[in-house]
């Protein structure tokens, strides 16, 4: 990485946002870090460890105050000052991501957010490179093979959350246009491949602590089927990618789905569950029809832990093609691993930690 580079970037403090931020400050160059005014405590700590484990001074990092769901984002004179004469790139990760949010937030975070965060980045005269984290899940209701050059359609979407991103990212590909831009569309993320840590229980987490309930009983009949498939990408595949085409111009342009090439049936990643956890597969494999309907019942909740806006994701007969993502990543030497490969990590987090902090 070029030295004088200096990396724009929201959603700090964040999962996604304090791994990226750490992977790309060791490659070098500065940064500047928009964080809400309620989150300034905990950025200062987050920032004083990712330096150190960066080996990079404090004051190459440089934190201000804003809010994308603003205005100008919410910045001071002076920081949009700051921001406008050093910037060269910029990641935009802030987004409110919650499958059972309402319209009013989701809209004005995630849409209004990004056109101010757009707004704000046609105004950067040194800007290289700007970064849009979207997600797999604006193609909605849509069912089949997803392309990557595919984005516009009117087949629905299951909650605020998705139709939001949806609109966010037509957002950022109008902005291709104008400025240099990559379109990031991450799937389901889980926790690191190398050491299970995460930040959030949902997606898989829901499957896996369903399990934990009561491993030698309900490890026994498979509620997932043989033609869906729930695609995962470990947090570490999705910051390396990200990291890796952050000064890459071939990437400029183009949309990348950071998903897994080959992803399990849901039958397949139970299997592959109740072996980490006592190294037995499924007896049994309930109707399809069943899982669906016993999911949704009112009770399900409670007992099953599975929310029902999480229900459809397991049902979802959508594939996600990452032809310009391995191109683009290929030349890194960066793949997305196997879940089979990293499943005993992310089961073992969730084990040792059944409570987040």
């Amino acid at each position: 990485m070029r030295t004088d580079e200096t990396f724009f970037i929201t959603g700090f403090p964040g999962f996604i946002a304090n791994r990226l931020l750490l992977r790309l400050a060791r490659a070098g160059g500065k940064f500047i870090l928009l964080v809400q005014p309620a989150f300034f405590p905990r950025a200062h700590q987050d920032i004083a460890e990712i330096a150190n484990n960066s080996g990079r001074a404090a004051d190459d990092f440089t934190l201000i105050e804003g809010d994308i769901s603003l205005p100008g984002i919410g910045l001071s004179e002076s920081s949009r000052e700051l921001a406008r004469a050093e910037t060269t790139r910029s990641f935009h990760l802030a987004a409110l991501y919650d499958l059972a949010v309402a319209q009013e937030p989701a809209l004005r975070i995630n849409v209004d957010g990004t056109r101010n965060v757009n707004q704000f980045a046609r105004t950067l005269p040194r800007l290289r490179h700007h970064h849009h984290v979207s997600t797999c899940y604006v193609a909605g209701k849509r069912e089949g093979r997803i392309l990557e050059n595919q984005l516009k359609h009117d087949a629905g979407f299951r909650n605020f959350y998705e139709e939001s991103k949806y609109l966010s990212e037509l957002e950022a590909e109008a902005l291709k246009s104008d400025l240099p831009v990559t379109i990031h569309r991450p799937s389901v993320v889980c926790g690191d491949s190398q050491t299970g840590e995460t930040a959030k229980y949902d997606g898989v987490y829901y499957l896996i602590f369903y399990l934990l309930r009561w491993p030698s009983v309900l490890s026994s009949v498979n509620i997932g089927n043989h033609e869906v498939s729930l695609n995962l990408v470990p947090v570490d595949f999705v910051v390396d990618a990200m990291s890796a085409l952050a000064c890459d111009d071939l990437a400029i342009g183009k949309t990348v789905q950071l998903a897994d090439p080959n992803p399990l049936s849901t039958n397949q990643l139970f299997n592959a569950i109740t072996r980490s956890i006592n190294g037995k597969s499924s007896r049994l494999t309930a109707p399809r029809s069943w899982v669906n309907f016993l999911l949704m019942l009112p009770p399900s909740p409670k007992i099953t832990g599975l929310p029902h806006s999480a229900v459809p994701y397991f049902f979802l007969k959508q594939t996600y093609d990452t032809t310009n993502a391995h191109k683009l990543l290929e030349p890194h030497g960066i793949r997305c691993p196997p879940f089979e490969t990293y499943v005993d990590k992310i089961v073992g987090f969730a084990e040792s930690h059944p409570r987040l902090t």
